[in-house]
């Protein structure tokens, strides 16, 4: 009987090259331009070595995808934690490179079944925890959270972030300084002016 074919430590540093260099072909040139000879090509890598860490291309897949799930999640908690909670969370729902990434992902899914599955895990343990925070924020800003439920809170502002990135990246900006500037105007009157972040970007706590 054949033995089990090895794979690669999932702590080794060839293998983070090869996560990074996928995730740089996927924001370059979409999910498609996404093989194994591509990726060992960005990373400077063996073609063979990306099916030493990875057993197929669909796991290759969702290891990038849970990276990236589980960063997303430290992001929002950051975010959720400083001392301007939903300036740090728009910022974040506003993200270029991360809207690129969950579109791709979400076009990508409708191909793969398992990363679909994944995909709908992470998202409401993304909702869970974004009601969860802002409901704490609204409560401590005195706002009525009967007549602005957090749910519905979160699902404008991220819907409404990934429109105006993505209309953004087609080359459409009609309404957007607009629409920026109200939101702005709210988060003004919670929040106070925008404070400085520190050299990784994030808002104090």
């Amino acid at each position: 009987m054949a033995s089990p074919r090895r794979i690669g430590s999932p702590e080794a540093k060839n293998r983070t090259v090869l996560l990074d260099a996928a995730e740089r072909l996927m924001l370059e040139e979409g999910y498609a331009a996404v093989s194994s000879r591509r990726v060992a090509e960005k990373a400077g890598l063996k073609p063979q070595l990306v099916h030493y860490y990875f057993r197929t291309m669909d796991e290759l897949f969702l290891e990038m995808f849970r990276r990236r799930a589980e960063e997303g999640l430290r992001r929002q908690a950051q975010a959720l934690a400083s001392s301007q909670p939903l300036r740090a969370l728009w910022e974040y729902s506003t993200d270029s490179a991360g809207t690129a990434f969950t579109m791709e992902f979400a076009a990508l899914a409708n191909h793969r079944k398992e990363l679909r599955a994944q995909m709908a895990r992470y998202a409401e343990q993304f909702r869970r925890e974004q009601v969860e925070g802002l409901s704490e924020v609204l409560g401590r800003y005195g706002i009525d959270t009967r007549e602005f439920p957090p749910l519905v809170l979160m699902v404008v502002m991220t819907s409404l972030s990934r429109v105006l990135v993505m209309e953004d990246a087609l080359g459409l900006a009609e309404g957007h300084e607009e629409t920026e500037a109200f939101v702005e105007r709210w988060l003004g009157r919670l929040e106070g002016e925008s404070v400085p972040r520190d050299q990784e970007g994030r808002r104090p706590v």
